[in-house]
């Protein structure tokens, strides 16, 4: 034995070989590490975890689907990370940086949820109908739609060049040569021969792309919510002369020379978020009790051309033609913490992607006061939510963010906002966030991998049950539809601001409206050109939304919406 220690001592003293061996053992130390962190990631929910029929959507009854995951079951040995019971400004989180940026989870979802923010608000156009019009004559000298245009020659679909137009507002999308696409607000020639729109589109042969000189254009049905721009200006609507346009519109000027560009210019310069166009009336203004912009007319009713610009319209004596300018409306901006100690806790609850960090932003400006969360998260504090270091039970926020569920989490509160969605659309979003980052999308390699099918077969359950969860132990429930509140945002926005005993002041909910998007905006261009759900997990989630249906009509609510179901 004696000599065996001698053997190794004379061995380390060797420098080299000394320095090689302690470096073997380095790196595998480091790669146990490694592989131990890799099997440490998100879990999947197995048979014995879900209950009774959890991944047969139709057959679940609905007392059964109490009995299901949420998507993870807390250990009683892992400690609930993501909730700050510690000193306030302090995170008691444990785990890496890099795994809170990756977006790793663990088998709790409290742990899950650390760090999430993202924006939830996703002003998707998925609701949008392109309609094939017909095939139309253009030309270098006189384009056909004169909005912007861009090319690809490799890659051009149908889909991207409706997608592209769509995004920047437009109401037309025209594509030519199989790889060139072209948007505009009006079609400013004939159309001609379907046989002459003959070229198929560079990237997806099947579809046809125009032709030479021909473009297939399309009509873009927008949502109602959906901006349609004017280089910097938003499009509103047409509406009917209110009766005190002098009040109502204070500011005017007369321009024989009327354009859109020059109505929004003046009333840029003169800082009012306003302007109307009434023939070769300039207007200006705030949205107010006497102008609301609420009552939209057919906008053939505004269609008189502009005496400055041919193709664009400037409204009538009776019907102004509304834009939306870059002037901020400073009305509803200040926000503060509550003066006094708040007398009920009342949380903003939702599922993941269901739009929680959007409805923050709206009562925060439809009252002036911060909201709070059940976590912490540092880029949302960055991005104006300074509520967000407070600890939840501060009493200093007017309502408290949270994606917890179960009776214990949820009885902490006094009474409460249910947020729901779509969990088509609340499924999409979250998976983008957690693969794609805050205003990210997933990459195509995670939709078409394992982690998809994974995710919705942890997170589907979890959507029926956090909604369950919330109805039955919930103390005092307001249930807001994340497509109402985006349909009909004044009302909505009024119920949740009533919960919170705000006396709603109507020209701060006018403001609101036209201040309604957030820092977290995620593009509205969307990335998948294919229906990621497959059959079987459509009849799982069609299971879950009925069972929430019924659970929601049980309690005297109006059910989900029928877009909930799949056309």
């Amino acid at each position: 034995m004696a000599k065996l220690l001698v053997k190794l001592q004379r061995y380390f003293r060797r420098k080299p070989v000394r320095f090689f061996t302690l470096l073997a053992l380095y790196l595998a130390a480091g790669s146990l590490v490694f592989l131990h962190s890799g099997f440490a990631g998100e879990p999947t929910v197995t048979g014995t975890q879900r209950g009774p029929g959890a991944g047969e959507g139709p057959g679940l009854p609905y007392l059964g689907v109490m009995q299901l995951s949420r998507g993870f079951k807390a250990a009683a040995t892992m400690p609930d990370g993501a909730r700050r019971h510690g000193p306030w400004f302090k995170s008691t989180s444990k785990e890496p940086a890099e795994r809170a940026k990756a977006g790793d989870y663990s088998s709790t979802r409290s742990r899950a949820l650390r760090a999430r923010s993202g924006r939830e608000k996703e002003e998707d156009r998925e609701d949008e109908e392109e309609k094939y019009i017909g095939c139309y004559v253009d030309n270098t000298r006189r384009r056909t739609l004169r909005g912007v245009s861009f090319f690809d020659y490799k890659k051009m679909t149908v889909f991207r060049c409706q997608d592209n137009c769509a995004e920047r507002g437009y109401l037309y999308a025209g594509l030519e040569f199989g790889a060139e696409c072209y948007c505009g607000h009006k079609i400013q020639a004939s159309n001609t021969s379907e046989s002459e729109c003959n070229m198929a589109c560079k990237g997806e042969r099947s579809n046809i792309c125009g032709g030479v000189n021909r473009l297939s254009i399309y009509r873009l049905e927008l949502a109602q919510e959906s901006a349609r721009r004017y280089g910097s200006a938003i499009f509103r609507g047409c509406f009917r002369r209110p009766d005190n346009v002098s009040i109502a519109l204070p500011v005017s000027q007369i321009m024989l020379n009327m354009s859109v560009d020059k109505c929004v210019d003046f009333c840029t310069e003169k800082e009012y978020p306003l302007s109307a166009l009434a023939g070769t009336a300039c207007r200006c203004g705030f949205p107010t009790t006497l102008f609301t912009l609420h009552e939209r007319e057919d906008e053939q009713l505004c269609a008189q051309k502009c005496a400055g610009e041919e193709f664009e319209s400037c409204g009538t004596a009776e019907y102004l033609l509304v834009y939306q300018t870059q002037v901020q409306d400073n009305r509803c901006m200040d926000r503060r913490f509550l003066p006094t100690r708040a007398k009920q806790l009342v949380a903003l609850a939702s599922f993941p992607g269901a739009g929680n960090t959007w409805a923050r932003h709206l009562i925060e400006l439809a009252t002036g006061f911060y909201t709070g969360s059940y976590y912490f998260d540092g880029s949302l504090y960055n991005k104006g939510f300074k509520g967000e270091r407070d600890h939840w039970r501060s009493g200093r926020t007017i309502c408290i963010k949270t994606h917890e569920s179960g009776q214990k989490e949820i009885e902490s509160f006094d009474s409460a906002i249910l947020l729901i969605r779509n969990p088509y659309k609340a499924l999409m979003a979250e998976f983008n966030r957690k693969y794609g980052g805050h205003i990210g999308f997933a990459a195509h390699a995670h939709w078409k991998g394992k982690e998809w099918p994974e995710f919705v077969a942890n997170y589907a359950p979890w959507w029926a049950t956090h909604t369950l969860d919330w109805l039955r132990y919930g103390k005092k429930v307001l249930v807001v539809h994340f497509e109402d509140l985006k349909r009909d945002l004044f009302v909505q926005l009024q119920r949740m601001v009533g919960l919170l005993g705000i006396a709603a002041c109507e020209d701060r909910l006018l403001c609101v409206e036209g201040q309604k998007d957030g820092n977290f905006k995620r593009s509205g261009l969307r990335k998948l050109e294919y229906d990621p759900y497959t059959p079987e997990m459509r009849k799982m989630i069609s299971g879950y939304i009925k069972t929430v249906d019924t659970a929601l009509k049980l309690r005297n609510l109006s059910g989900v919406p029928d877009d909930y179901y799949p056309r």
